[in-house]
């Protein structure tokens, strides 16, 4: 059955944003909201504090910002919480973690030292070289998600919050493969009272979430809102959700250049990409289980956009090989360097190589507020299930079953602009642009 949107409820109250994991990412995007609500900082990076979409023809020169647009939580209004396995306040995460500049992080610090984290779903066997004794004590999953339930409904009482949402930050898990316990809510219900060996932290998280009427987008590429059981289960409790893996650096620059290769239809024979990075996302990825789902997330991009199938005669023997390597003297400081060998016009070899030297979690952190934010305005929407409009963010996105997934960065973004348009009943722009030639496009 469609569902029809036809209010959008306002943003009032108090939002909570809630967090699996306050490390690098989270201290980095919390130490930035505050440093904004100070005006000691501008949103750069963020769509839904500096973003402005075109409303009607080009004509017009009509455009508005988007926290205009439509009804967004507003800075002020934000509550951050979250969980880890270390016991490290939001201040105290920041420094360790060395992003935030120290002045900025200073004039922060009294907020930030506020934001402790509530003691954290852990298994080991998921996350192999991290440990961390604020870790939460259950006999079953099933009593894990029902403290970790407790624990949203008391964040949100005690910090006077109307409604909430949760991001996954924390690190990534070992791959994790659907099984049996994942295809329905029966099973995985079966699953979390019999302490299934599949059932992983991040699936009793939203799990949780999903059961507390909380939207959830996963992070990382931890399988967690790709099972079928929680896709089901936020059907059943009108809940939006979306996924998965925040595209930041080596993938944000694939899902720029790629399309531009197909588009001029030039061939790719390889594609070699490698990291450096020295943060705690390397030493779990250190982890050949942990690299492990990162690479099917990493790769599934170029499987989409470089399609063998569609043109055989460009990319059928296109070889992509993905490494990550755990480099402590970087720190947050990540380092991607691409080789791709590339041929053109009768069959003439060429080649490109790109090296981006970035911040992780400077790259992260405005993508978790658009995400936190655009995924409460579907909800106040109406809207339930996968939130695919939010790709635009996502190494992975989940859509639904036989929906290919669109990975063309200038697609999704267009995807989500029409989606804002749709919500403020504004026209949808599908850029034909005839009418300014004098021709009918109906």
């Amino acid at each position: 059955m469609n569902i029809k949107i036809s209010k959008i409820t306002p943003a009032e109250g108090n939002l909570a944003i809630l967090t699996p994991g306050i490390g690098a990412v989270t201290s980095t995007l919390i130490a930035g909201v505050l440093a904004i609500k100070k005006d000691i900082a501008k949103p750069i990076g963020s769509l839904t504090q500096m973003g402005k979409i075109r409303l009607g023809k080009r004509s017009e020169n009509r455009s508005v910002l988007i926290k205009d647009l439509v009804p967004l939580a507003p800075l002020e209004n934000i509550v951050f919480g979250g969980w880890d396995i270390y016991t490290d306040n939001a201040y105290d995460a920041a420094t360790k973690a060395q992003v935030v500049n120290p002045t900025v992080l200073e004039q922060v610090k009294e907020e930030m030292q506020k934001i402790v984290p509530m003691s954290a779903v852990f298994d080991e066997r998921f996350v192999k070289n991290l440990q961390g004794e604020n870790r939460k004590i259950y006999n079953t999953k099933m009593e894990a998600a029902e403290m970790l339930r407790a624990d949203m409904r008391n964040f949100i009482k005690n910090n006077n919050c109307n409604r909430a949402v949760v991001v996954w930050c924390a690190s990534t898990e070992a791959y994790n493969p659907i099984s049996a316990v994942h295809l329905s809510i029966k099973s995985f219900e079966e699953g979390l009272r019999n302490n299934s060996a599949h059932i992983s932290p991040s699936q009793i998280y939203t799990y949780a979430a999903l059961k507390e009427r909380i939207p959830y987008i996963n992070g990382s590429p931890s399988v967690s809102v790709e099972i079928p059981a929680l896709q089901e289960l936020a059907h059943e409790m009108a809940v939006a959700i979306g996924g998965s893996d925040f595209k930041t650096g080596q993938t944000l620059m694939k899902t720029i250049i790629a399309p531009g290769l197909k588009n001029r239809l030039l061939g790719v024979a390889g594609w070699f990409s490698t990291n450096i990075l020295g943060n705690r996302d390397g030493e779990v990825l250190n982890d050949p289980s942990s690299f492990r789902s990162k690479e099917i997330s990493k790769s599934s991009v170029l499987q989409d956009i470089l399609s063998r199938e569609e043109y055989p005669d460009l990319y059928s023997n296109l070889y992509h090989k993905i490494r990550i390597e755990y480099y402590p003297p970087r720190g947050d400081n990540k380092e991607g360097w691409d080789n791709i060998d590339i041929f053109g016009w009768l069959g003439e070899k060429m080649q490109i190589k790109i090296d981006f030297l970035c911040k992780d979690s400077i790259l992260a952190a405005p993508i978790v507020l658009d995400l936190a934010l655009f995924i409460d305005l579907s909800q106040r929407a109406g809207m339930r299930g996968i939130q695919e409009w939010l790709s635009f963010y996502l190494k992975a996105p989940i859509t639904n079953p036989g929906i290919k997934a669109v990975n063309d960065l200038s697609l999704q973004l267009l995807k989500l602009e029409n989606t804002l348009r749709f919500f403020a009943k504004e026209e949808l722009i599908n850029h034909l642009g005839l009418t300014h030639y004098n021709i009918d496009e109906e």
